[in-house]
This record gives C-alpha cells, sequence and structure tokens, in this order.
C-alpha cells in the first residue's frame, strides 16, 4: 500500500538552532491538537460507528495521516 524510501521529499539545510520553531513543531505533531492525536481520533471512533462504510471511511482516513508523517511506535 505504501511505498517507503527513506530520503526527505524536500531538501532541509538547517545553519541555526530555532528552538522556538522546534517548538511549534512538537505541538503539531505530540500535542492534544496535533497530526498523531487527530489520526489516533479517527481511528478509535471507528468502533463507535453503526455500518460498514464509516468504520472503513475512518479506518482509511487514520491510516493515512499515520503513513503520511510515518510515526514510529
Amino acid at each position: 500500500m505504501w511505498a517507503y524510501e527513506k530520503r526527505l521529499q524536500y531538501p532541509v539545510n538547517i545553519k541555526n538552532k530555532d528552538l522556538r520553531m522546534a517548538k511549534i513543531l512538537v505541538t503539531q505533531y505530540g500535542g492534544a491538537n496535533g497530526e498523531l492525536a487527530a489520526a489516533l481520533r479517527y481511528l478509535n471512533q471507528r468502533y463507535t460507528m453503526p455500518d460498514n462504510r464509516g468504520k472503513a471511511l475512518l479506518t482509511d482516513i487514520g491510516t493515512e495521516e499515520l503513513g503520511r508523517h510515518r510515526y514510529h511506535f
């Protein structure tokens, strides 16, 4: 389903540390309203869906979110 290539989509050249920006990025990915939290909410909500189409949709959205950001557990 996914092809994993260990390379960046866009080249990154970090010259100076920016701790304020790092804090913002960490909040977006790991905070209460971050991407990971959203993906997990989709996957948890699928258990309350009354029909299979709804379950399938939430499963697809949740797994796409996890796959897109390549979280490692």
